[in-house]
């Protein structure tokens, strides 16, 4: 009975939790900006609405996500009540979606500015008299009016002469959203984008275009790895210790986006016919990967997913059998060193291993963020690797080696004629789950301006608003790899199987 009781009693509680936690949901009914005083509100990470919610709106629970593409679909499936973001983003976005709307556009004012490495004046100073000169000659009126008063979606970039020959000059960016910066047909748009794309042609410079999270754009530029940053970046004083914006080159303001159906007297009035799950697989298929030829970015996203994966193997099994080496020497100095290695990478995660690399340890050296990933996960992969070629080693007989050196081997070929190839078969099922999990931990080096497979569905989602297909899409890729390296290896597993070949041998004869 006490049994029966507890369990009504759990399940009372339980429903009761279900029944309060829908009704406080339901309460998100917005008419004015206040009332998202304590609602679930969405915020880019790194931008100032952060900052602006958080002091005018303590009790709202504020969301951050990466990029505007993340906030829409969250505030599209009910995770979020309002996102705040710029206001021109904001109407491009409610007309392209017919089921958001402006709460408010009267939020935050904002003055743009393209960003700057406080060690490189000239450059700022060239951009400011361009940007004055393009005020005066009517080019910058005429980029203006093409992606804020015309329709961004439409709008079709100049041919800008990009000088192969001039001073690279590196621009980081986000791939948020129009009219700044967007991705079509595999080529980079937008105002920002135009604007310093005619400053790079004014100079004679060549321009080459880094995408990166907004948040990490002025570490970035802080630590030297790109020379500009831009795609509506407003100025802060906070953000002006840290780098050098250049004079204003856009006024605006931001607004607070929600659900149609969330604002009083909202009455749906759409009568489309129900969709078979055929038709939407189809349309997502088309619009994810057909449109603007966006399934090349999932092909070279790919590539690079492959060719990181691969190398950092390759670097990673050589380190990992140098260590395991310093790590049996009977050198103390070397075994230290060995065992400190292996504590601290297997101690530090993957993500803040990479950045560390790439934003401190080459802080001054202009080097290749694939590079800087293959390095990384070279390192940690040969930390857990050593320990596995360590640990299988060990695990031969003291016998064998005896026999092998009794036999008239040296010490050489007893370890590699008899102790290798046993370590070899015992360590080939913990490598192939440790190769398999570097692959999958590949899908972090957006953050260092890596156009993986990732961040590949990262941009075709800016672009569509589609959480499903890209993800799933990716999801399926990266099972396949996964798939195919497990078959490869467990096919060498089978070649160097002695009991296959004494049965091949036995079957010869």
């Amino acid at each position: 009975m006490r049994k029966r009781l507890g369990l009504t009693g759990l399940m009372l509680i339980l429903l009761f939790s279900l029944a309060a936690c829908h009704l406080a949901g339901d309460n998100s009914q917005l008419g004015q900006l206040d009332d998202i005083a304590d609602k679930r509100v969405g915020v880019a990470t790194g931008t100032v609405f952060d900052g602006f919610v958080a002091n005018k709106y303590p009790q709202a629970q504020i969301l951050r996500y990466s990029g505007t593409p993340d906030m829409i679909i969250a505030l599209k499936t009910d995770k979020v009540d309002a996102v705040v973001l710029d206001y021109i983003s904001a109407g491009v976005l409610t007309n392209d979606h017919h089921d958001l709307a402006i709460l408010s556009d009267d939020v935050l004012p904002m003055q743009f500015g393209i960003g700057f490495n406080k060690n490189n004046p000239s450059l700022r100073e060239e951009f400011n008299g361009f940007l004055k000169e393009a005020r005066s000659n009517g080019v910058y009126d005429e980029t203006y009016q093409r992606w804020f008063e015309n329709d961004p979606e439409n709008a079709v970039m100049p041919d800008i002469k990009n000088h192969k020959a001039g001073k690279k000059v590196l621009l980081g960016v986000s791939v948020a959203d129009l009219p700044y910066v967007a991705v079509m047909n595999g080529k980079y748009v937008g105002f920002d984008i135009e604007i310093i794309q005619k400053f790079a042609a004014w100079k004679g410079y060549h321009l080459e275009i880094v995408s990166m999270d907004f948040g990490a754009l002025i570490a970035a530029l802080s630590s030297g790895k790109v020379d500009m940053i831009a795609d509506g970046i407003s100025i802060t004083e906070e953000r002006s210790k840290q780098i050098a914006f250049s004079d204003s080159y856009l006024e605006g303001k931001s607004a607070v986006i929600c659900l149609k159906k969330n604002l009083p007297g909202y009455e749906d009035q759409s009568a489309q016919g129900a969709v078979s799950l055929g038709q939407k697989i189809a349309g997502s298929f088309h619009s994810n990967l057909i449109v603007e030829d966006r399934y090349l970015l999932i092909v070279e996203g790919l590539k690079v997913t492959a060719m990181i994966s691969v190398l950092s193997v390759i670097l990673g099994t050589l380190l990992g059998a140098l260590i395991c080496f310093m790590r049996m020497s009977k050198s103390r100095v070397a075994s230290l060193i060995a065992r400190v290695y292996i504590s601290i990478l297997r101690g530090t995660p993957v993500l803040v291993l990479l950045m560390l690399i790439f934003y401190v340890v080459f802080a001054s050296v202009n080097i290749d963020p694939l590079i800087v990933a293959v390095i990384a996960f070279g390192m940690n992969f040969g930390a857990y690797v050593s320990e596995m070629f360590r640990t299988s080693i060990e695990s031969v007989a003291p016998g064998q080696r005896e026999a092998g050196i009794a036999g008239g081997f040296t010490p050489l070929q007893t370890f590699a004629y008899i102790i290798l190839p046993q370590a070899a078969r015992q360590v080939l099922p913990v490598y192939k789950g440790e190769f398999i999990s570097l692959v999958k931990m590949t899908s972090i080096v957006g953050y260092i301006a890596v156009q993986d497979l990732t961040k590949a569905s990262d941009i075709i989602r800016s672009r569509t608003f589609d959480a499903f297909f890209p993800l799933v899409l990716v999801a399926v890729l990266y099972f396949s790899i996964s798939w195919l390296l497990a078959l490869s290896l467990d096919y060498i597993g089978f070649r160097t199987d002695p009991k296959r070949k004494r049965r091949l041998s036995k079957a010869g004869a």
